[in-house]
């Protein structure tokens, strides 16, 4: 397959492999460990990855969530917790759900797509997306299943970061943007009812024209691989999405 055949593909399976661990159960659970509610493990944990920065660069790179979110689950939050400590527990959380999961994988399957991912993200230019430039500051995990997860969630960060810019380059406003993707989410990015935007038949083909920008832009990004890896990449993805109803925890 092509690079955009690839990035239509595997679109919605990567973004939800890796948000997946967010709000499972043992996430939860970690997070009251440390003080935290899930929304603040949240914040911290995704926005940790970033540094101990100013609310505004979160309010960046969280560019779909009302600003009000993130005072609530960074500014707040960090009164409670060190953001960069948070981060690594996150991430922490993240592997302990791929072992939950991803078991039953042939671990070659697990290590082919993770060479891509990184391989991907290696090219990617740094200052341009501000998570994807926090999430390559982990190091790379010895353990295919680690390392997959790794790259499944980067991968995410990565097509979000470009969706982002196609949403700007067509002249979509972000409220529209993450109200047409999913009035749920348009509730839980913090936004309320009385800020539902009027949408028009022009603002819901802008719509489709940045989902379509996006696959074009993350196709330069497969660009980078091969053949060989750019089936690696769909295998992979294929089979973690897979997992996620049919659990196997790993065994080493």
């Amino acid at each position: 397959m092509n690079s955009v055949q690839l990035a239509d593909q595997v679109a919605t399976p990567i973004q939800i492999i890796g948000l997946s661990f967010y709000f499972d159960a043992p996430t939860r659970e970690r997070a009251k460990s440390l003080g935290l509610n899930s929304f603040e493990f949240y914040g911290l944990g995704r926005g940790g990855t970033l540094g101990d920065v100013d609310a505004e660069v979160v309010i960046e790179a969280f560019t779909f969530f009302h600003p009000r979110s993130v005072e609530r689950m960074w500014t707040l939050a960090k009164t409670k917790a060190d953001p960069v400590a948070t981060a690594a527990q996150y991430q922490e959380a993240a592997y302990a759900f791929a072992d939950r999961t991803f078991g039953a994988i042939d671990r070659d399957v697990l290590a082919a797509f993770a060479q891509a991912a990184f391989k991907v993200v290696a090219g990617v230019e740094g200052g341009r997306h501000l998570l994807v430039d926090g999430y390559k500051k982990f190091d790379t995990p010895s353990d295919p299943v680690h390392a997959a997860y790794l790259g499944a969630i980067m991968l995410r960060e990565l097509r979000g970061c470009v969706h982002i810019d196609a949403v700007g380059e067509v002249g979509l406003d972000p409220v529209e943007a993450i109200y047409l993707e999913d009035p749920n989410l348009f509730k839980l990015h913090g936004y309320e009812e009385d800020e539902i935007p009027v949408t028009t038949p022009d603002i819901e083909a802008k719509k489709i024209d940045a989902e379509v920008l996006t696959s074009a832009k993350m196709a330069v990004y497969f660009d980078v691989l091969d053949d060989d890896e750019r089936d690696g990449v769909a295998t992979g993805a294929a089979a973690m999405f897979a997992a996620l109803s049919q659990p196997v925890a790993a065994t080493r």
